[in-house]
């Protein structure tokens, strides 16, 4: 496995062991050169989201991605932790459904189309 996959699973555990609620990982390699992957998952409260951001940044930090940082402090409701080639958004429940980003990047994405 490579480096980006196994950081990927790494993240994954720490949102799952940390109480994270409906993970998942989109693979954004043909989609975007923003990232390889995007992890999407929701938390139960302010306080809940905050610290698992806090969590998936150290998790980056402690493997080798030292310019990760997190995007959104000062919202309640989302948090975007940026791991350079792994992005990973934190959000209430209901602002998840507002964004429906699993919906936008799930979708295949016609080649000429790609800009990001």
């Amino acid at each position: 496995m490579d480096k980006i996959s196994d950081l990927r699973q790494i993240v994954i555990k720490t949102l799952d062991n940390n109480k994270a609620q409906d993970i998942i990982s989109i693979d954004l390699k043909d989609k975007s050169s923003m990232a390889d992957y995007m992890i999407i998952a929701s938390g139960t409260s302010s306080r809940h989201i905050q610290a698992l951001s806090e969590q998936v940044l150290e998790k980056l930090k402690d493997n080798g991605v030292k310019n990760s940082k997190i995007e959104g402090k000062e919202s309640t409701e989302w948090k975007l932790v940026d791991g350079i080639d792994l992005i990973v958004h934190i959000f209430h429940p209901e602002k998840r459904k507002f964004y429906e980003l699993e919906k936008m990047w799930s979708e295949l994405i016609p080649k000429e189309k790609l800009i990001i």
